[in-house]
């Protein structure tokens, strides 16, 4: 595949009727807080197989968009091993519109549906807010990712001539 095409785009095209936010025992739920940025960029590196250092954090969310309630984390007793941002982007997608951003878990973690837990979160943030629908951004080969999101209601959106043939591939 190459690597200038863009990445492929999800809707839910409501967040009406969000299932409940139901946290495993032994797991619970909180927003961003004070010190919680290298925890996050550890979290990020993991799942993506990045290295990038504990300032990244500025780096990546901020651009203008962040606020402490839309970054959420799934913790394990107190530690935080699974996040997913309620982002925006004004520039691609209106004001209705949410963006799920910035999804990772431990790796050791994976399959317990955490990052599931951490989506919806960042799903009902963005509904608390006001947005009525929500988009995200995948790769094609984030095909467990890809379940989560279909998983949570969200459908593959055709933005780019290349989505067709490869949403067939992928689903």
């Amino acid at each position: 595949m190459p690597d200038d095409l863009p990445q492929l785009v999800m809707e839910r095209p409501t967040l009406a009727a969000l299932p409940a936010l139901v946290a495993p025992d032994g797991c619970a739920l909180r927003s961003f807080a004070a010190g919680d940025e290298a925890v996050w960029v550890a979290i990020i590196n993991e799942a993506f197989g990045f290295d990038h250092p504990a300032a990244w954090f500025h780096e990546r969310l901020g651009d203008g968009h962040f606020r402490p309630e839309r970054v959420w984390f799934v913790c394990v007793g107190d530690e935080p091993v699974a996040t997913a941002s309620a982002w925006l982007d004004p520039r691609r997608w209106d004001a209705d519109t949410g963006v799920l951003h910035m999804v990772g878990a431990r790796t050791a973690q994976r399959g317990r549906g955490l990052g599931r837990l951490a989506c919806l979160a960042a799903l009902w943030q963005m509904a608390a807010e006001g947005r009525t629908r929500a988009r995200l951004l995948t790769d094609d080969f984030r095909l467990p990712a890809i379940r989560t999101y279909r998983s949570l209601g969200f459908a593959p959106l055709h933005t780019h001539e290349s989505h067709a043939e490869r949403w067939a591939r992928v689903v």
